[in-house]
């Protein structure tokens, strides 16, 4: 969601700050904004909606001198996104930007800031005021810092400047995700990697209730009772060329072709030194011995961890189910005797998946995250972790870090127990050959989706079993990157209610790769056909018909998901290019959701 970017050196700020905020556009903002600090001074300039206006109201950053600074890109959730809103947020000393919601503000007002005339209608414009608060009799600011650490509550990263001190910035994070970059001469602050993988390769994690003291040629970091902790940072497995288009409009474009790349990664990291597929025994010990795996995640994940299930009860005759987070954590089914957790995130930051985790850690159970971001809070609080590999996601709309989950799902399921005998090393050379046939024939997608879709405002997408579930995410994937009315259905289900939706012209996708149900979903498009739907058949070779305008080649059934929702993604991302859209970043949508 919202980005931070910190820098301290001998270099312009500015610069840099909106250079770091442009890596981090992806994550979706509504406005931004800059601090400078030079000679007791702190300058700040804001702008509504896209990071060029900021860009072009300072002059690319040229007007605001200084070698100290902070920026920040909001998505707004307390108060509407204009520019008294957006940060940073300035009190008589302070200036800060801050991802995450604070839970007790009204509290907090109540109880300490009852005479302050606030400006904004943010949360965030608290944290500042109790900062000057509690400095205003003299107390140290890192004193001051444990002081608010021990009175807020809900989640946080923030970034702090000091109209007193020009030789230090100030880190602090709860359950939001924040990074300190080390440099040489310099040292940034950031939510992200990407917003300083320009500058340094090497960063150090800050973990919940912490805080660091920043300066141009060192990094504290302390607990919220002053306990000072020796920490070595680590480089990030990033490169320039990872978060770059190259020659492609749109990262979504890149990230769907890049996905045979994927499949074949995920191959490579899940394999010993024999060349067989491995899962580390400590996970598989946990899974056979749980008598039920449940599988948390929230949007395009959870569409996977659905994936997952069947795999799971399939493959490795393992009950299993998946659950949407939001509703987990305040709706929690009753819970077998040996329950185990897998959490699904790209980000490994999803604030409602963490909300279940700590839940469920405090019952006692184990988890696992299956995550893209090595080091992340999902990952770090878990038992266990395995990565995707699928190497960084921009675009908001989730392609090759699906299809790297599927996979990842796949090869542990079966290191679970192969009960169906699949030889996944070779199926999964199979897909990622099949995916790049299927990213050879992008003029097709983009004729059907000018002939079916650039006009429309309702779409359904119908399947049965497994194809039902793939379904389900290329739904998703339409209507967010081009706002048509999308949804879902169990192509069963249509007599029972949704039919009567079928209008004229109604466009109706089926998803047909599994034998057990070709005819069953054929003979519902001949029952929405009859009601002047507009179909459209994305079939497997195996199971093609005369006339189905998308055939994929053949790969294993169990692990059609990874071919059959290629085309989809297709369709949704012309979908979105003809109407003239930012597919990467789709309106009121962020990447990483860390706030619940």
């Amino acid at each position: 969601m919202c980005g931070i970017v910190g820098y301290i050196g001998e270099k312009q700020a500015a610069p840099i700050l909106l250079d770091g905020l442009a890596k981090l556009e992806y994550r979706g903002y509504d406005s931004a904004g800059l601090a400078v600090y030079k000679d007791g001074a702190i300058s700040v300039q804001k702008a509504v909606g896209k990071l060029v206006n900021l860009v072009n109201k300072t002059d690319g950053g040229a007007s605001l001198d200084g070698t100290l600074g902070i920026g920040h890109t909001r998505w707004a959730t307390h108060g509407k996104p204009n520019e008294t809103n957006a940060h940073p947020h300035t009190g008589s000393r302070f200036s800060l930007v801050h991802n995450g919601i604070i839970e007790n503000e009204a509290k907090l007002r109540r109880k300490y800031l009852k005479d302050t005339e606030f400006v904004s209608e943010t949360d965030t414009e608290v944290i500042v005021r109790l900062l000057d608060k509690f400095t205003e009799g003299g107390e140290d600011v890192d004193v001051a810092i444990m002081h608010l650490i021990d009175v807020l509550e809900g989640s946080y990263a923030l970034a702090i400047i000091d109209s007193l001190d020009g030789d230090r910035m100030y880190a602090v994070k709860n359950k939001s995700p924040l990074l300190i970059g080390k440099g040489e001469g310099f040292n940034m602050i950031g939510s992200d990697a990407m917003a300083m993988i320009a500058h340094t390769e090497w960063f150090y994690e800050i973990h919940d209730k912490e805080f660091a003291i920043v300066s141009r040629d060192g990094v504290e970091i302390f607990t919220s009772y002053s306990q000072k902790i020796d920490r070595e940072p680590y480089k990030a497995e990033l490169d320039l060329s990872d978060v770059s288009k190259g020659t492609y409009p749109f990262f979504t474009i890149k990230e769907i072709e890049e996905q045979p790349l994927v499949i074949r990664r995920v191959l490579k990291e899940y394999q010993d030194e024999t060349g067989e597929l491995y899962i580390p025994e400590e996970i598989l010990k946990d899974l056979r011995e749980c008598d039920k795996i449940y599988i948390i995640a929230c949007g395009t994940s959870y569409h996977a961890g659905i994936v997952g299930k069947y795999f799971f009860e399939n493959i490795s005759d393992k009950p299993a189910d998946s659950y949407v987070a939001s509703e987990f954590v305040y709706n929690t089914p009753k819970l077998t005797e040996k329950p185990f957790f897998i959490f699904i995130s790209q980000s490994g930051e999803t604030a409602d998946s963490r909300a279940v985790l700590v839940k469920i850690k405090k019952m006692g159970y184990k988890a696992l995250t299956i995550t893209n971001v090595k080091g992340s809070t999902l990952s770090r609080e878990a038992n266990h972790t395995l990565l995707l590999y699928a190497g960084p996601e921009i675009a908001v709309a989730s392609t090759k870090a699906y299809t790297a989950q599927v996979a990842v799902l796949a090869i542990l399921a079966a290191a679970v127990e192969n009960k169906i005998g699949i030889n996944l090393k070779y199926e999964l050379a199979v897909v990622a050959n099949t995916m790049e046939g299927l990213c050879s024939d992008s003029e097709l997608y983009s004729d059907l989706a000018r002939e079916y879709l650039q006009n429309t405002r309702n779409c359904f997408y119908i399947g049965r079993g497994i194809d039902y579930y793939v379904c389900l995410e290329a739904a998703l994937k339409l209507k967010e990157i081009s706002y048509i009315q999308t949804e879902g259905f169990a192509a069963g289900e249509l007599k029972h209610g949704t039919i009567a939706l079928i209008e004229e012209g109604t466009p109706v996708i089926a998803i047909i790769t599994q034998n057990n149900i070709d005819l069953n979903t054929r003979s519902n498009i001949d029952e929405v056909n009859a009601r002047g739907a507009k179909s459209l058949i994305i079939s497997m070779r195996s199971v093609s018909s005369h006339g189905d305008q998308i055939v994929v080649g053949d790969v294993h059934e169990m692990l059609a998901p990874l071919v059959s929702v290629v085309p989809a993604q297709y369709l949704a991302y012309y979908a979105s290019y003809q109407r003239g859209y930012d597919v990467d970043k789709p309106r009121n949508l962020a990447k990483s959701v860390t706030v619940e």
